[in-house]
């Protein structure tokens, strides 16, 4: 424990807040810390002497005093343009800071260039782990056979999958938030199936993605259980591939034919509008010949024009919720997984029923 901090009023010394109290520097430094050793009422009346002078305790020296860092890490392997364009990520990352910044817990963000093996993530982690910079971390983007999690747990650190699948196993280091991709793909083909449309284009992100894979077998199933039929056409979360994907699926194609999709789903918003462009280019109606809904609702879904069908889902609670499932691991507390609630279909302009 360092000796000094910062005040209002040159600097405040533990030294100095002992002689005022009249205690021992270890019982100012314990009651500051929050360690054992000291009585309520002693731990009050220095707490308030502290607030009153301004002290803030060193926070590396309290680190080093807990064996803690007081922050969580998150690596996420896209670029900063990606995370920045994506409102998935800026409302999740906004539930975890909420979270964190309620328990004066620090968040360390990086971002690296997602390529081929070997895979820059790891390392990352590997180094948080062998610096103790973090006390845990949140993992995004789960993928089939995803090394993060056995390595994770080979390394001690406490971590949360985001958006898990609901057969996900809680491991000794930390339980997960889950998304029923399965309920929520029976939302979406439901609705679509209820307006008449027989044969549909899921146009999805990543299929290395596990959610991506979760969402396309459940498109086929329920499309399978409703008498439909589904294409699934993968491609990445941005506009000019949501664009290119929405060609390729229906160019060529007879309007009205067997072939043709009257919906087309895409994997979140971003997709969705550069689908919505293109559909325009293609010289179709929406919704007249092709109804579009987004798997993520935003504000350009909200303003588009039209606007554009969405399954909601409160995605800052999903980060709040997995913060939350982190900071308990972290405090050696064995939780179970968080199941998130399901998404609410939003009907909006780009979404109706197939034309006679």
């Amino acid at each position: 424990m360092t000796d000094t901090a910062g005040g209002t009023a040159g600097k405040v010394t533990i030294k100095g807040l002992a002689e005022r109290l009249g205690m021992s520097k270890a019982s100012v430094s314990y009651a500051l810390n929050g360690q054992p050793g000291v009585s309520d009422a002693t731990r009050a009346r220095v707490l308030a002497l502290a607030a009153e002078l301004g002290w803030y305790a060193s926070s590396s020296a309290r680190a080093l005093s807990q064996s803690r860092s007081d922050a969580v890490g998150i690596v996420l392997a896209r670029s900063p343009e990606e995370v920045g364009s994506e409102s998935f990520y800026m409302n999740v990352l906004a539930g975890i800071e909420a979270v964190l910044s309620d328990h004066d817990m620090n968040l360390m963000l990086r971002m690296v260039a997602p390529g081929p093996e070997p895979r820059r993530d790891l390392g990352v982690y590997r180094r948080w782990a062998g610096e103790r910079r973090v006390d845990g971390v949140i993992v995004f983007d789960h993928t089939v056979d995803d090394p993060r999690p056995s390595m994770l747990a080979a390394l001690g650190m406490p971590h949360v999958l985001v958006g898990a699948a609901v057969d996900a196993e809680p491991s000794a280091f930390g339980a997960n938030t889950t998304v029923d991709q399965g309920r929520d793909a029976g939302t979406v083909m439901e609705a679509l199936h209820r307006l008449g449309h027989r044969h549909v284009a899921y146009v999805s992100g990543p299929q290395r993605l596990t959610h991506e894979a979760a969402r396309a077998a459940g498109v086929h199933a329920h499309a399978a259980r409703l008498g439909m039929t589904a294409a699934v056409s993968h491609s990445n979360y941005a506009a000019d591939d949501g664009a290119k994907a929405t060609i390729a699926v229906v160019a060529g194609v007879v309007p009205g034919s067997a072939l043709f999709p009257t919906a087309l789903v895409y994997g979140n918003d971003l997709m969705a509008m550069g689908g919505l462009r293109a559909l325009k280019q293609l010289g179709l109606a929406v919704p007249g010949q092709v109804s579009v809904l987004s798997w993520d609702d935003s504000i350009l879904c909200q303003l588009g024009s039209p606007s554009v069908a969405a399954l909601a889902r409160n995605t800052m609670d999903l980060g709040r919720r997995s913060a939350q499932l982190l900071l308990e691991a972290v405090a050696g507390h064995h939780c179970a997984n968080a199941a998130m609630p399901a998404g609410v279909l939003q009907v909006r302009e780009t979404l109706a029923g197939v034309l006679p």
